[in-house]
C-alpha cells in the first residue's frame, strides 16, 4: 500500500509546485473591492447573472496565459515589451491609467480590511486601515521574494471562508446551478452595468501586469533564461503555465460564484438589494445567516485583502520600474530597488489617503470602473499584437486556437466597455 501510494503523493507534491503566479493572481482578483460587487450583484439580481461568471472564465484562463507568456518567453513584463516595440505614448498613457485605477483599488480594498477588522473586534476602522497598510508594504519591502510568495500563496486558503459561506446559507442548489446554464437577460440599464461590473472585476489590468512580472519572478529564482533563448525548455513551462493558470482561474471564478450565491440566498430573498461595500455585506448577513457566517465572510476580506494588495501595489511597481528602463523584483533589496520599492510605498499611502482627505474610496471605485474600461480593451490589444510579434516571442509566439481565444476576450471586453460607457450616457 504505502508503495502504490507513494506515486500518488509524488503527483500532488508535482502538482502543488506547479501553483504560483497564475493561483495568487487568480485569488487576488477576488479582492475586498471584487467582493463588495459581486455582493451587489448576488443582492441586486439573485442568481440571474450568475451565467457570465461561465462566460468570464475561458476568457480569463485566455488573456491571463497571454500576460504569463509574455513574461516566461520574452524574461520582461508588459510595460518593456510595450517600450520596446510600441510608441512610447501609448506606454506611458496605459501605465499612467493603471496607477489611477490601482490607487482607487488599494484605498477601497484597504477602508473595507479596516472596516471589516473594526466589525470583528470594534475600534477605529481608519487606525485599522493604516496598520494593515503598513504590513502590506511591509512585508513586501523586507521578505524575501522566496517567503513572499509561500505567504501569498498560502494567504489563497482564506478564500475558502466564502464556501463555508455559501455552505451555510440555505442555497436553493437547483435554482443556483440551473442559472449557469440557462441565462436571465434583462433588458435594462442595471443589468447592463452589472454585466460590465462582472467583467470589468474578473478580467482586470492590474492582474495582466503582476502575472507576466511574477513569471519573471520565478525565472530569475531558479536561474533560468527567458524561453525565446531556450525554446527546447519551452514545452514544460508552457503545460505549467498552462496549468497554473487554469488552476488560479477556476478557484477565483468558484469564490466569485459562491460570494454571489450567498448574496442572492440571504440579502437578494430577504429583499436587502443594496449593498456599496464588502463590509456591508458581511454586516447585512449576521441578522440573516448568523454570526458564523458573519465572522466568515468578514474574516475573508481581510485574508483576501492581505493578498489583493501587495498584488495592486507590485503590479504598479512593475509597469513603473519597466516604463523608465529600471529594474524592479521583489527579491531585491531595498537599497538596490529604491523606485520598485518606492512605488509600493507611494501607491498603498496615497490609496490610504483617500478617506482622510475627504473621497470616499467605495464610490471613487466606480471611476476606478471608468479608467479600468478605457485601458483594459486597447491593453488587451496591446498584448495580443506582443505575443504574436516574433521580435519579441522568437520562435515562441502564440499557436492559433489561443490566438483566436485571446482576440475573442479582447472584442468581449471592448464590447462591455461600449455598453458601460452607453449605460453611463443613458444614465445622465
Amino acid at each position: 500500500m504505502q508503495e502504490a501510494a507513494a506515486p500518488e503523493e509524488a503527483a500532488k507534491r508535482g502538482f502543488l509546485r506547479t501553483l504560483g503566479p497564475g493561483l495568487i493572481t487568480g485569488a487576488a482578483d477576488d479582492d475586498p473591492s471584487g467582493i463588495g460587487t459581486h455582493s451587489q450583484i448576488g443582492a441586486e439580481f439573485g442568481y440571474g447573472l450568475a451565467w457570465t461568471f461561465v462566460l468570464s472564465f475561458p476568457l480569463m484562463v485566455a488573456i491571463q496565459e497571454v500576460a504569463a507568456q509574455i513574461g516566461r518567453v520574452t524574461g520582461g513584463g508588459i510595460a518593456r515589451n510595450l517600450r520596446r516595440h510600441y510608441p512610447r505614448p501609448l506606454l506611458v498613457g496605459m501605465v499612467a491609467l493603471l496607477l489611477i485605477a490601482n490607487i482607487v483599488n488599494l484605498g477601497a480594498d484597504l477602508a473595507a480590511m479596516g472596516a471589516a477588522v473594526a466589525l470583528l473586534a470594534g475600534g477605529n476602522a481608519g487606525l485599522y486601515t493604516l496598520l494593515l497598510g503598513v504590513l502590506c508594504v511591509g512585508l513586501e519591502i523586507w521578505v524575501s521574494y522566496p517567503r513572499y510568495a509561500a505567504i501569498l500563496k498560502w494567504t489563497t486558503l482564506s478564500l475558502f471562508s466564502y464556501v463555508a459561506v455559501v455552505l451555510v446559507s440555505h442555497v436553493p442548489w437547483g435554482v443556483a446551478l440551473r442559472s449557469l446554464v440557462v441565462p436571465e437577460i434583462g433588458w435594462t440599464l442595471a443589468y447592463a452595468t452589472g454585466l460590465v461590473a462582472i467583467l470589468g472585476t474578473t478580467i482586470s489590468p492590474y492582474l495582466f501586469f503582476w502575472q507576466a512580472g511574477q513569471e519573471i519572478e520565478e525565472q530569475h529564482r531558479r536561474h533560468a533564461k527567458p524561453l525565446c533563448i531556450t525554446p527546447r525548455e519551452a514545452g514544460p513551462e508552457l503545460r505549467r503555465i498552462r496549468i497554473d493558470t487554469l488552476t488560479g482561474m477556476a478557484f477565483s471564478t468558484l469564490v466569485s460564484l459562491a460570494i454571489v450565491f450567498a448574496a442572492a440566498a440571504t440579502l437578494h430573498a430577504n429583499g436587502i438589494r443594496d449593498i456599496e461595500t464588502s463590509a456591508q455585506a458581511a454586516e447585512a448577513l449576521r441578522p440573516l445567516s448568523g454570526d458564523l457566517a458573519f465572522a466568515l465572510f468578514a474574516i475573508g476580506i481581510i485574508g483576501t485583502g492581505l493578498l489583493a494588495v501587495p498584488v495592486l501595489a507590485g503590479s504598479a511597481a512593475y509597469a513603473v520600474t519597466e516604463m523608465v528602463g529600471k529594474t524592479g523584483s521583489l527579491d531585491a533589496k531595498p537599497m538596490q530597488a529604491p523606485l520598485f520599492y518606492g512605488v509600493i510605498a507611494a501607491t498603498t499611502f496615497f490609496g490610504m489617503a483617500l478617506g482622510p482627505i475627504g473621497i470616499d474610496p467605495a464610490r471613487a471605485l466606480y471611476w476606478a470602473a471608468v479608467v479600468n474600461g478605457i485601458l483594459a480593451a486597447p491593453l488587451m490589444a496591446v498584448m495580443m499584437l506582443i505575443v504574436r510579434n516574433p521580435r519579441a516571442m522568437g520562435r515562441l509566439t502564440l499557436g492559433r486556437r489561443a490566438t483566436l481565444l485571446g482576440w475573442g476576450a479582447t472584442l468581449v471586453m471592448a464590447a462591455a466597455t461600449l455598453i458601460f460607457f452607453g449605460t453611463l450616457i443613458l444614465g445622465d
